[in-house]
This record gives structure tokens, sequence and C-alpha cells, in this order.
């Protein structure tokens, strides 16, 4: 058992640092293509809230697209990643390239066969289906969910096809054109939203399946770079595909489980008041920019070392590794959660608010997201604690874990949705379960693997809140007493204003770190290419 402590012993942060580097200039590359998919995000949402708002006709088109993304979430989505990539580069370390390649074809036909055969059978029961998803629409709203529904059921194949090229592309290292590939979808539905508006939300609909062969077509290149040749074959015989579907196999229970969740939040919000499903959908959108930034572009960049680092028994390394992901993402998301908090009436009327998107949408908008962002710290940790349970081999403790709090989830939504948060309640509900299950994995991934020094790790966690709040309350005292001199008129002058009180948060939240001893700044500046990296017994000191 590696014994715990923050600060390394038999490694020093010199002999780490060429693959922390490593590490960081790969998060670098994925977290610059997430940083531009949630800018075309928001100017997506920007673009779709202005042409549709939070109309009874938006939310069909968000109830008829949750069943399509069911299929592709349960059967392959995180299922795929967590499963092909730990086989799959331990064909590549040890030579057996052309077993790789062979992999990734049996599962691409696999995936045509299996969820084709899946989209045929949802499309064919697709009004039974849409009758449960919204009991509380009527008749007619509910029939075009269903039109909705079948019009987009090709997507989860060409996604699942996608996510496999991006897995090996990620496995090899290759980030640049898998983290092309959301911008592709994004662009299409944009396109979609304003030139195809006189189809009604049908374009959208349009939009989306095209956005789905984007996404797989970007990647194409890459995989003819990275030497993948095609094979129609299942791989039966190849011991790969058997150990990728042994891996697979919790996490789609688990992923059912999560999906069902997501379908009955649905379901719930449909029995509330008109733009529910809207207000929590825009919020989510919102919430997911720093989630996916921060958290899940360092996982995603993160996870092939996981992998590697397990397979070559690197225990040490990739404690290190896991040391650094998560201080980082803890740094980063906590302050975050603050800000959305406090300036979230003022982030939503910048992005959202004009055309159909009126002021009580954006004030609606902002409730949701207020109770989302508890949750961000939470979310953000289970991205990366997930990575560590897959690169060991193990899908089934995060499954359970995720499916006990999904169970929370839906029971507390049931309870605080007939309070006056309403819809509120169903996105406090998602906050507290997501803040259980990270708090369950990270205590479960100690005790297996006892790598956190829990009072060092809890005072390091102390220490960030406390200047995450000190910066939340002068953000809160900058943006009254600046909007009160300024007295901003105007999308121009408002989003100024919020770009000034951003910065202000951000200096504030830094020199506060700082004061209390927390380096995680200057150590990551460290890191970047064109730095030196400094040695613990040379004039550094021991993480805090």
């Amino acid at each position: 058992m590696v014994a715990a402590r923050d600060a390394p012993s038999a490694l020093t942060y010199v002999s780490m640092s060429s693959r922390l580097r490593s590490v960081v200039a790969a998060s670098m590359v994925v977290m610059s293509g997430v940083v531009l998919s949630r800018m075309l995000g928001l100017i997506r949402n920007v673009v779709i809230s202005h042409q549709y708002g939070a109309t009874r006709e938006y939310e069909s088109f968000l109830a008829a697209i949750s069943i399509p993304d069911t299929v592709f979430q349960v059967l392959a989505g995180g299922a795929v990643s967590a499963a092909f990539i730990p086989v799959f580069t331990a064909y590549l370390a040890h030579g057996e390239d052309p077993r790789a390649w062979r992999l990734t074809s049996a599962l691409m036909n696999l995936a045509i066969i299996v969820i084709g055969f899946a989209a045929l059978v949802l499309g064919v029961l697709a009004p039974h289906i849409t009758a449960i998803l919204v009991p509380g629409w009527d008749a007619a709203d509910q029939a075009r969910v269903s039109t909705l529904t079948r019009m987009m059921l090709a997507s989860p194949v060409i996604f699942t096809i996608s996510t496999l090229a991006t897995s090996a592309l990620n496995g090899t290292r290759r980030f640049a054109l898998a983290a092309a590939a959301p911008l592709m979808y994004n662009i299409s539905l944009i396109f979609g939203a304003v030139a195809l508006r006189g189809l009604g939300v049908e374009g959208l609909a349009i939009s989306a399946v095209v956005g789905a062969l984007l996404h797989f077509a970007i990647q194409v290149p890459g995989l003819v770079l990275i030497g993948f040749r095609y094979t129609p074959t299942l791989g039966l015989d190849l011991a790969g595909t058997r150990e990728v579907a042994r891996l697979m196999v919790p996490r789609v229970l688990g992923l059912g489980v999560s999906q069902f969740n997501q379908l009955v939040n649905v379901a719930l919000a449909s029995f509330l008041l008109p733009g529910s499903i809207a207000y929590l959908n825009y919020a989510w959108l919102v919430l997911m920019v720093p989630l996916g930034v921060f958290a899940m572009g360092l996982s995603t960049a993160i996870f092939p070392t996981f992998a590697e680092q397990h397979a070559a028994h690197r225990t040490e390394e990739e404690r290190q590794t896991f040391l650094f992901g998560i201080r980082l993402i803890l740094y980063a998301t906590i302050p975050a959660a603050i800000g959305l908090i406090v300036l979230g009436r003022p982030i939503i009327g910048v992005l959202l608010e004009r055309g159909a998107f009126d002021a009580q949408a954006a004030t609606m908008t902002a409730f949701a997201l207020s109770w989302f962002a508890i949750g961000l710290p939470g979310h953000s940790v289970i991205e990366i604690v997930d990575r560590v349970f897959y690169a060991e081999r193990d899908t089934r403790t995060p499954v359970t874990v995720a499916a006990l709090a999904v169970v929370l989830n839906i029971g507390l939504s049931l309870i605080l949705m007939r309070t006056p948060l309403s819809f509120g309640g169903l996105a406090l509900a998602n906050s507290i379960a997501a803040l259980s299950e990270a708090t369950t994995l990270t205590i479960l991934l100690q005790r297996r693997m006892d790598w956190l020094h829990v009072r060092v790790f809890l005072g390091f966690g102390w220490r960030i809140l406390l200047a995450a709040i000190g910066m939340g309350l002068v953000a809160e005292a900058a943006h009254t007493l600046l909007g009160s001199i300024a007295s901003p008129a105007g999308a121009p002058a408002e989003a100024a204003l919020v770009g000034v009180v951003v910065v202000i948060a951000a200096v504030t939240y830094i020199a506060l770190s700082l004061a209390l001893g927390i380096d995680d700044t200057r150590r990551l500046a460290s890191l970047l290419p064109l730095r030196r990296n400094w040695d613990l017994n040379q004039g550094g000191h021991a993480p805090r």
C-alpha cells in the first residue's frame, strides 16, 4: 500500500515534471477544444433561445432528443470510453497494434447492429414512450415529441461510432481532432436554428442528425493518420472484445439507472409550470461550461495517462497524477460555483435575454442555475475519481455508487418539487446527489489506494472554500456598486459590467488563495511548456 502523503516521498516534482507537463499540455489541447466547444455552445444557446425562448415548441425538442440521448448514453456513451481505452491502450503498450485496430472495428460493427436495432424498436414504440415521458402534456404535444424522436433516432448509432473514434484518438494522445468534433455538432445546431427556422423545431431535429455525422467525419483524417484500418469483423474471438464487454456491463447498468433519472426529471418537470423543462435545460447548459472546461477537459486528458501508468504498475506516478488533477479541479470549480450563484442572473441576462427569451425566462433560468451550481464541485470530482477506477479496470464500484446517487436524486426530487422551489427543487436534488456521490467515491478510493493525506486534503478544501466565499462577497459588492454608478443599459454595457466584475472576482480569489497558502496557480504555471519546473528539494515546498 502506498503511503498516504500529499507531498511526494520517493518521487520529487522534478522527477514527475515531464509527465505532469505532458498531462498539462494534453489538457491544454483538450481544454482549448472544450473552451471553443462551450463558446459555440453558448452561441448555440443564444441563437436557440432567441428563436424559441422557453416555449412548448422548444420543450418538445428537448423531450424528444432525450430518448436518442438515452439510447446513446446507456448502450455507449461513457461506457465505451471507460471500457475501451484501458484495453485499447494495453494492446498498444504491448506493440499489438493490429489487435487494437481490429478491436476498434469490431466495436463499431457491433454498435451498428445493437444500437441500430434498439433505435428501430424505439421508433415503433415512440408514441407509447412519449406518452410516458411527458404525461403532463396534451395528446397533440405528445404526438409532436414522438415525430421528433423518430427523426433523431439515427444519431445514437452515429455518435457511438464517433465516440469510438474519439476514444482511439485520445488513447493515442491525438486530442486535437477529437476535441474539435463537438464544435461540428454545435455549428450544425446553430445553422439549423437560423437557416431552418421556417421548418419549426423540426429543423433543429434535422440539424442534430447532421451534426452527429459531422462529429464523426472530422475525426476520420485523424484515424487514418494513427494507422486505423477498418475490418468487417465482430471480433468475437478477440480477447479484447470480451474484456470490453465485461467492463461495459456494470457501466451500462449504471448509465441506464442514471439516464432513467434524467427521464424521470423530464416527466416530473412536465407537471410543473410551463417552461420548467426549458429553464432546467438552459441552466444545465450554462453549468456545463465550467464543468466541461475544467473537469471534463482535464479528466479526458489524464485518463490515458492513468491507464498507461496502471498497466506499467507505476502506482506512485498514478497517485501523483491523481493528486495533481483533483487539486486543480477543486481549485477551479469551487470558485466557479460561487460565481454562478452570485452572478447567475446577470450572466443569464447577458447570454440569453433577447428575442423570445424574455426577462422572466432569464430570472427562472438563473434560479435553476443557482441550485445546479451547488453541485458543480461534486460533478467535477466524479469525473476524475471515476477515471481512476476505470484505469484500474473497475467499472462496478463507480456504477454502484452512481446507482445509489440516482435513487437519492429521485427521492429528493419528489420531495423538493412540491416545495416553493418547484423546478429549482429538481436542480437542488441533482446537486445533493452529485456531492454525495463524489464524497462516497473519494472515501472508497482512499480506503483502497490510501492516496490522500486526509487532514491535509481537507485543509486544502476548506481554504479554497474560504477564498471562494470571500471572492463571492467581493463580486456581489462590486456588481451592486458598479451597477449603481454606471447604470448600464443595453446588452454591451451589461456585458462590460459583468466582465469587469468577473475580473475583479478572479483577482480577489487568486490573492485570497495565495494569502491562505494555496499555491496551485504558481505550480500550474511552473508546468507550462515555457517554464522550468521547480524541485521540492530546491526552494520549493510541499503543496498544502
